[in-house]
């Protein structure tokens, strides 16, 4: 079995990787390495959870360990290495690993990403660091500031770039490219290969070499199943589920920011503590949360799929798919948050009637069946329909009695009573013309005001005729 030491790795860094535990590498680790030490572009298709942060970051240290140094002036720790994540998640998972591999070399590190204030992160940008992990948008942002400078990286890696492309960076992308050297090395890892990402790499990379490691295989420390139900009665399910088995540290997926937010409120009133984390939280929101779950103290996580690529918790026991991902290859990605490191975890999909094509498509990815396990008392069937969506059973049809018409009788002084006139209407008496000397019987009529120079010609003295002439 291949060793660290045996890929001619730095015993400053083989010092890190002892203290961390770390003695053989993963496949991909072992594969990438090699090639990443000779200066070689390189095109990984590698999963979530396969150890590719180390297997770019430890050649991407030993290239540097000719620049490293004490000084205290900035000018001697240019920026040169460039890491893109998608997600602040994903960046601050990295620039931790970074930190704990160059423990024992004199380089630095920094991690940038928005949500916070920019101006937090410049005065340690103004001190100088040789490794920089950002996300695009908050990068371009220290651009514009003009708080950093790129005309001396030497090696770029785009992590996750097919969630990039997801996530509309692609126009960033390219602006970021063009403020680099053209004389580096590049690294790019994407999970899924399709077109826009081909284009990537062809516009990045120089004559790369393509690795491909357990790419869409799922983790054999992962035990998965499936449990069908009604989708009005996964909430009940979730809740059965965590309080029965004493379930801690659940990390449960949704579909949607609000039902994101919706299911973790729900879960509150239900006793189980319970935070959500998604796109529209704030960083310091994230961080609160994730720091509460990885201590423990926050039982259930519920987030969405834009933190799928960017929690890193050891020993995650539980995964649950409350809603299946429209992508399968997000199913990979999600449950890859557990059976890390040779640790076991479970990965629990609620699956309701509508989402069995999206189970389908997830079966074909990985290439075999999902275990099916239905729980007593939460079978799916007609029984679990809310009674305001159940057919309504017709009505008995009731007998229709004949209508009879019958003669009416009226009494005789009825038949030969005169009508009476009715009395005169406003708007009659104000339609007619003015007859001095008369006067009229008016109904009065609610909410009519007559017109005010009819009113006033009714108290009008009368014209004499021989007065007109004059």
């Amino acid at each position: 079995m291949t060793t660290f030491a045996e890929l001619g790795l730095a015993p400053d860094i083989l010092r890190a990787l002892d203290d961390m535990g770390y003695a053989t590498p993963t496949p991909i680790q072992e594969q990438v390495i090699p090639l990443a030490l000779q200066g070689g572009d390189i095109l990984g298709a590698a999963q979530t959870g396969t150890g590719k942060t180390a297997a770019f970051a430890l050649p991407l240290l030993q290239r540097l360990l000719p620049f490293a140094n004490n000084g205290t002036s900035p000018a001697k720790h240019p920026i040169r290495a460039l890491i893109l994540t998608p997600t602040r998640e994903l960046a601050i998972q990295v620039e931790e690993s970074v930190k704990a591999y160059c423990k024992h070399i004199p380089l630095r590190s920094l991690v940038v990403y928005g949500g916070v204030n920019i101006n937090t992160q410049i005065p340690i940008l103004k001190t100088g660091i040789e490794i920089l992990v950002a996300t695009p948008g908050r990068l371009l942002d220290h651009v514009q500031n003009k708080t950093l400078m790129l005309n001396q990286v030497n090696t770029l890696v785009l992590d996750e770039a097919d969630r990039m492309l997801d996530m509309g960076f692609m126009p960033d992308l390219k602006r970021i490219v063009a403020l680099l050297p053209v004389q580096r090395v590049n690294m790019m890892f994407s999970a899924t290969f399709p077109e826009e990402i081909r284009k990537l790499a062809d516009s990045i990379l120089n004559n790369p070499t393509f690795i491909e490691v357990a790419r869409n295989a799922t983790a054999v420390t992962v035990t998965q199943v499936v449990h069908p139900v009604h989708h009005e009665r996964k909430r009940q399910l979730l809740t059965h589920l965590i309080k029965t088995r004493d379930l801690k540290q659940v990390l449960v997926f949704t579909g949607t920011k609000l039902g994101c937010n919706r299911l973790a409120n729900e879960l509150n009133k239900l006793g189980l503590h319970a935070d959500a984390i998604h796109g529209d939280k704030t960083q310091q929101e994230r961080i609160k949360a994730l720091d509460a779950f990885k201590a423990g103290t926050l039982r259930v996580l519920v987030a969405t799929d834009v933190a799928a690529r960017g929690i890193d918790i050891e020993a995650l026991p539980y995964v649950v798919n409350y809603d299946l991902p429209h992508n399968a290859e997000d199913y990979v990605h999600r449950i890859g948050r557990t059976g890390r490191a040779g640790a076991m975890g479970e990965a629990i999909s609620l699956v309701s009637e509508s989402e069995t094509r999206y189970l389908r498509d997830i079966e074909k990815l990985i290439g075999s069946p999902l275990a099916t396990t239905i729980v007593p008392g939460f079978e799916p069937g007609a029984a679990d329909v809310p009674v305001y969506q159940q057919p309504r059973s017709p009505r008995p049809e009731r007998a229709v009695e004949p209508v009879v018409e019958r003669p009416v009788e009226r009494a005789p002084e009825q038949r030969s009573a005169p009508r009476s006139k009715p009395a005169a209407s406003r708007d009659s008496l104000f339609d007619a013309p003015y007859v001095p000397g008369t006067a009229a019987t008016v109904a009065p009529v609610a909410n009519r005001q007559p017109p005010k120079k009819q009113v006033a010609a009714l108290f009008r003295s009368p014209v004499k005729p021989e007065s007109a002439g004059q």
